[in-house]
């Protein structure tokens, strides 16, 4: 693991810090945001309709508006209800809408937009923490530059959550506990995958209990609780063991508030929200769907290239994920990434949907952020350009087409 030991606060305004990061970020968006606009502009189509009032965002602003109770049958049977979304986006959208002139959509946009930003921030705050402010600066800017990217610009809950979770995972290895445990359970409220926030969260903290623990008779009359020495202790930054203990206790709340909540309003117990998601599909089966989607891609032969795409993507990250472990990447890092992973790749979900899923899991990005930093400034500049054309040139296509993303 890699040792924390740990860097002092970075000199100067943070912000000042983070401005080649965010500047571009924002650049790298906005160039995908008027490819968007280019390329629905030609078929005909708002680019504005598709990033706030398709897919998903119609729920949440459904949501938003008229609370939790609305529900879609199916001919097939299936049911889809509104409380399968987790509620901080809406109740967001419902508190700007509130107090400005903006629609539910309208503010949707704009959450998503600020959070976008925050989230770039906490990616870059994670990465100049671990491996310094250059890498930070490329980390941010290939996460900005995925393939996918463009959902970060969407009223859909990915960029909160990303923001939430950077913040929380910063928080963790800072020793900064409560902050950690609160980010943790908004997190918790925002997306289902809350639930790598709180893995991460716990493990760490489990982790520095057990380091602690085990160091005590070597510190003879110290406090064990202030004097980290291992990089376990590190990521938790030494802080108080009632800080940690009450940041882990924190942490869940936000998600088994709101499935507990489901539970009691469906009649259906603890375990209720299950049910909710069984109406849309959604389940947990250790990928064996989506191993028979990509197996029936083989049947022939145009789609068998897709199908081939999928297992190199699938090993893509699987490798990238390999490598974030041999570079030694902080544990809090190694847990969150792995369940947001295993959550994405293992779920039953609508299969169109997997590379936003593995949106959030941006510590895989840090192996390819730290080659890039390792570039001379002219070569990095020019494949990054490179890739933030194609990015918005596929990002556009994307959108466009006939199903959610």
């Amino acid at each position: 693991m890699t040792d924390l030991e740990t860097r002092a606060a970075p000199p100067g305004n943070a912000l000042r810090r983070a401005a080649p990061a965010l500047l571009g970020y924002a650049a790298v968006r906005a160039l995908g945001l008027l490819a968007l606009a280019l390329w629905s502009a030609a078929r005909d189509k708002s680019a504005y309709t598709l990033l706030t009032a398709r897919w998903d965002s119609l729920w949440y602003t459904r949501v938003a508006e008229l609370g939790y109770g609305y529900e879609v049958r199916l001919p097939n049977g299936d049911v889809h209800s509104n409380l399968a979304f987790f509620p901080l986006l809406p109740w967001l959208e419902r508190g700007a809408a509130a107090v400005t002139p903006l629609s539910y959509a309208d503010a949707g946009f704009a959450v998503s937009l600020l959070a976008s930003l925050a989230a770039a921030w906490g990616i870059f705050a994670v990465a100049d923490h671990v491996y310094g402010r250059r890498a930070g600066v490329c980390a941010v800017l290939v996460w900005a530059l995925l393939p996918v990217g463009i959902v970060q610009s969407m009223a859909y809950s990915e960029s909160l959550f990303t923001a939430l979770a950077a913040w929380s995972l910063y928080a963790v290895l800072t020793g900064r506990w409560l902050t950690a445990g609160t980010l943790a359970a908004l997190a918790g409220l925002t997306r289902p995958v809350g639930l790598a926030v709180v893995a991460a969260v716990w493990v760490t903290g489990i982790a520095s209990f057990v380091r602690n623990r085990s160091t005590a008779p070597a510190q003879g009359a110290r406090d064990p609780e202030h004097a980290p020495s291992t990089p376990a202790d590190r990521a938790g930054g030494g802080a108080p063991a009632w800080r940690r203990a009450l940041g882990m206790l924190l942490a869940p709340l936000g998600a088994a508030g709101y499935v507990l909540w489901v539970g009691h309003r469906t009649g259906k117990g603890p375990l209720g929200y299950l049910d909710v998601q069984a109406g849309w599909r959604n389940g947990f089966d250790g990928g064996y769907a989506f191993a028979r989607f990509v197996a029936d891609k083989f049947t022939s032969f145009p789609s068998a290239l897709a199908g081939l795409g999928l297992i190199v993507g699938v090993g893509l990250v699987v490798w990238l994920y390999v490598v974030c472990v041999r570079q030694g990447q902080p544990l809090p890092l190694l847990v969150y990434a792995g369940v947001v992973t295993a959550l994405a790749l293992c779920a039953s979900s609508y299969f169109g949907s997997k590379p936003r899923l593995l949106l959030p899991a941006f510590p895989l990005l840090l192996p390819l952020a730290l080659a890039l930093a390792r570039l001379r400034t002219s070569r990095s500049a020019l494949v990054t350009a490179g890739v933030a054309l194609a990015s918005a040139v596929y990002g556009a296509f994307w959108l466009n087409g006939s199903g959610p993303p």
